[in-house]
């Protein structure tokens, strides 16, 4: 608190002898600097994260950890500060090797012909995925007992019930369960556990809700808190977080604890809300929680995508309340580091994470190594991926699945070939989509077009996730027509088109030249699918028109961000500004629209609004024209 307090003031002398930790915390100034610059303008525009909710008690002097943390806290304070320039220009969002691997459908449910009629995308976008990983609802909790159970006969009735779920049409589901337990089939926790497991993984959460609230309704089961965050959390993907506020007040007082709670926080950090994120947070706070690692990656998973510089007041505040880093935390951090370029701020991330103790797991190691191949660092790159291999390959087969795409990366079909040795008796579907990504990266069509049609004679029945990797290996070489045809395939194989594979489907299109089509066809399905288009599909169709200068167009799927819940990120700002800047047309008002949506612009932004104010008329150039 103290740290912050005099960080909050950049014209106070600092010339003053700091005791214990009062000069550890004095480093995270620099970035402190720029967010007090920026709050002194518009206190009561911006909303910030109110971390001062800390015990009276607390003394500075009382914290013991603070060499170990501050080196992590220093780093993030560098992601604000030496690398704002690199940053500036810069997507927001995850890393695409951010993405965590599925796990096998419980009682391998792929692998029956008959388990499923209908197979959808679900509703949500990738960086969700990773979001699911990290779930609050404790379904990591549940996975681990259903382990337990598969070795008995329960892995029966659980694969029984999902096909119920999975045949039965919504209107008339109740009946089927009925049925179903009046047959003298048990329904206890582990069945609903898995039953719940297998539709989440597929993303069919109308369904999983709809069977919750028969279970709550009918009595069936006892629900417990991890229950009712399981079901907030379907209520939040499905209506949004005002609904899901409502609902928390339908949860018994009693039942109402901390797991419901950051279950709302994940989906507020899900949804880039940060007013409400921050609110959320301050309300546990209020009602007594202990801040928890999972909260705090929330809030650097969100401030990440809205707001880098606020990073350091997170991991100030997790020194302060003794929270010490995730697995996920320092991923996070390395993936900041690793996505501005600062190569060296990242490797010490990596030394702090062994000084603690740490060893990064595969999915840090193989983020480390693509930074380091988008970095131009090949050797590094090199000797990253021989650590991840291990002394035999054959024995680390899990590594295989993240060694394949990075070798194609680095341009190595020799690699690539080599490591799909190791899997190609014995494949695993996971491996099958890293080696059609990889073939299509090194330009290796029929490769990858052969490997794709041995997972279809392996997997009869597979999601659309499966086909979109072939059909972005279509996108990146412009392979149109076999784009298409894919797409076809796809829907008399009785796959639901949703979300992800429009987003292929843009992307196929606007490689080709085609960027209204692409516009079209994403309208058209998320109308007659019923889904919410991904944000990054809309940023594909906005950065196009963009280059046009077609700000017509720009302006309409600028709209279509903020309908669809997408607020809080500067790049959309920063598209349609430059959609005026290649029109080279004024854009009246667009520092008042700014500020009306809590936005303010950084470097980048100043230098695209000085751009378009050259623009405008005057009564001298109105003359001269």
């Amino acid at each position: 608190m103290w740290a912050l307090r005099r960080a909050a003031n950049p014209l106070r002398s600092h010339s003053q002898q700091m005791v214990g930790v009062r000069a550890c915390c004095a480093m995270s100034e620099v970035l402190s600097t720029n967010i007090t610059h920026r709050e002194e303008h518009h206190e009561k525009k911006y909303e910030r994260l109110n971390i001062y909710h800390l015990s009276k008690s607390f003394s500075c002097g009382l914290i013991s950890h603070s060499s170990s943390f501050l080196s992590i806290r220093k780093l993030s304070c560098q992601a604000g500060a030496k690398s704002s320039d690199k940053e500036d220009g810069l997507e927001d969002g995850f890393s695409d090797l951010e993405v965590p691997p599925e796990t096998d459908i419980v009682g391998n449910v792929e692998n029956n012909d008959d388990s499923e009629k209908l197979l959808s995308e679900g509703e949500i976008s990738e960086e969700d995925i990773d979001q699911a990983a990290h779930s609050s609802v404790d379904l990591l909790d549940a996975e681990s007992d259903l382990k337990c159970e598969k070795k008995s006969s329960k892995k029966q009735e659980i694969n029984s019930l999902f096909k119920v779920l999975m045949d039965a049409p919504r209107h008339s589901m109740a009946v089927a369960l009925e049925k179903w337990v009046g047959e003298g089939n048990e329904l206890g926790r582990s069945e609903f556990y898995g039953a719940v497991l297998n539709l989440r993984k597929r993303k069919l959460y109308a369904k999983a809700l709809q069977f919750m609230e028969w279970l709550e309704a009918t009595k069936q089961l006892d629900f417990n808190e991890r229950d009712y965050a399981s079901r907030l959390d379907l209520v939040a993907k499905i209506y949004g977080l005002q609904r899901a506020e409502n609902y928390i007040e339908k949860i018994p007082e009693s039942l109402r604890g901390e797991v419901v709670y950051r279950t709302l926080l994940a989906n507020c950090a899900v949804t880039d809300d940060v007013s409400r994120a921050q609110e959320v947070f301050n309300k546990m706070r209020n009602l007594g929680f202990p801040v928890t690692a999972f909260a705090c990656n929330q809030l650097l998973l969100l401030y990440k995508r809205c707001d880098r510089k606020k990073i350091a007041d997170v991991l100030l505040m997790m020194e302060k309340e003794n929270v010490k880093p995730s697995i996920f935390t320092y991923r996070l951090l390395v993936d900041v580091k690793g996505s501005v370029n600062d190569i060296s701020g990242m490797e010490q991330i990596l030394e702090t994470m062994k000084a603690e103790g740490v060893e990064p797991d595969l999915r840090i190691q193989a983020l480390v190594a693509r930074h380091y191949i988008l970095a131009g660092h090949k050797d590094k790159a090199e000797a990253t991926l021989k650590e991840m291999e291990g002394y035999d390959i054959n024995e680390n087969r899990f590594a295989c699945k993240y060694l394949l795409p990075l070798y194609a990366s680095l341009g190595k079909a020799d690699e690539v070939g080599r490591i799909w040795k190791a899997c190609e008796e014995h494949p695993r579907l996971e491996e099958y989509l890293a080696v059609i990504e990889s073939f299509g990266s090194l330009g290796e069509i029929e490769s990858a077009e052969k490997m794709f049609e041995n997972m279809l004679k392996t997997w009869k029945k597979l999601s659309p996730k499966y086909y979109n990797v072939l059909l972005k290996v279509y996108a990146k070489n412009k392979l149109l027509h076999k784009g298409k045809e894919l797409v076809k395939r796809m829907s008399d194989n009785g796959c639901m088109i949703g979300p992800i594979t429009s987003d292929a489907l843009v992307k196929l299109y606007v490689e080709a030249g085609e960027v209204e089509k692409a516009d079209s066809i994403m309208h058209k399905l998320s109308q007659q699918n019923n889904f919410k288009p991904l944000y990054t599909t809309c940023i594909t169709l906005l950065d196009n028109y963009a280059r046009r200068g077609d700000i017509h167009n720009s302006e309409k799927i600028f709209q279509s961000l903020r309908q669809n819940g997408y607020s809080g990120r500067l790049k959309q700002y920063q598209s349609l500004l430059q959609a005026y800047i290649n029109a080279k047309t004024p854009a009246y008002g667009f520092r008042e629209r700014m500020k009306a949506d809590n936005m303010f612009p950084n470097k980048h932004m100043a230098a695209q609004l000085a751009t378009v104010d050259a623009f405008r008329k005057t009564k001298i150039s109105d003359l001269l024209d």
